[in-house]
């Protein structure tokens, strides 16, 4: 078992514990390295964006350690997957469908019936993320792992402006106009009590432990020195075809769009 390797390991350092189980990238290792050094008193987990859950953040706790979970995301025929597979009725998952908005999220949430501690808290809706994370009032989630946008850059706390119906593929043909870079994340977490834990070597997912509970297995990272830019290619052209830009070819295709300093709250251009 690969998440057995990692138990004689000692590195504060959480990119040293990846491995890739149903996650996207090395999220199953790490996620399994903080509920092991960080206390979780509620073996429960909240994850959105997650497609049909196949592959997802969470999915390896539910089946490994028979957490308690609770999933959304906007399409109909993802969560009618999920509720067909193998696995949904053998562990205490909860699914809806629904369009996430800062309006609403909170009315969702509490369909989950988990209480305020919650274990884990899994954000990727590939839009409005930062605006999301700033409504959410119903949980103090212990570990908390937020997805950025590398495309952003290292320094400049910057997020897409508020949309109710922000939809990623329809705002900009490049696909890479969405989400809040790592700066904005961490800024805002900063401000609900979270410290910066570590980064995804893929440069995709943030991971913020709860103040009151870092411990000497963690250490806490300031985000514009943990940045880690991604290499991953999903930039699209017109017609919605793969272009495979790469690096600061990347920013360039959206350059001059709007974004919002979530510091200062004033409208800035990328």
């Amino acid at each position: 078992m690969l998440s057995a390797l990692n138990e004689n390991k000692k590195s504060k350092h959480l990119k040293d514990y990846e491995f890739k189980i149903f996650s996207q990238w090395g999220e199953d290792g790490i996620i399994q390295r903080l509920t092991k050094v960080v206390e979780i008193k509620e073996k429960t987990f909240i994850e959105f964006g997650v497609e049909d859950f196949f592959e997802s953040n969470c999915r390896f706790l539910l089946m490994k350690d028979n957490w308690s979970g609770f999933v959304i995301d906007s399409s109909s025929g993802n969560i009618k997957r999920l509720k067909k597979s193998h696995f949904f009725w053998k562990y205490h998952l909860g699914a809806i469908d629904a369009f996430i908005t800062r309006e609403n999220i909170n009315h969702l949430l509490a369909k989950s019936g988990f209480n305020e501690d919650l274990g884990i808290l899994s954000i990727d809706l590939d839009g409005n993320d930062y605006f999301i994370l700033e409504a959410i009032n119903l949980f103090k989630p212990r570990i908390l792992v937020c997805e950025y946008n590398a495309v952003f850059g290292a320094v400049r706390k910057i997020s897409v402006p508020y949309e109710r119906e922000f939809s990623r593929t329809k705002k900009h043909y490049s696909n890479l106009y969405w989400g809040a870079s790592l700066a904005a994340i961490s800024y805002l977490a900063n401000k609900r009590g979270y410290l910066l834990v570590g980064i995804n070597t893929t440069g995709s997912n943030a991971f913020y432990v709860r103040k009151d509970l870092l411990n000497d297995d963690l250490e806490v990272l300031i985000a514009e020195q943990a940045y880690v830019p991604s290499k991953f290619r999903e930039s699209k052209d017109v017609q919605g075809g793969l272009t495979y830009i790469s690096g600061d070819d990347r920013l360039n295709l959206i350059k001059g769009l709007p974004v919002l300093n979530v510091e200062t709250n004033v409208i800035e251009k990328i």
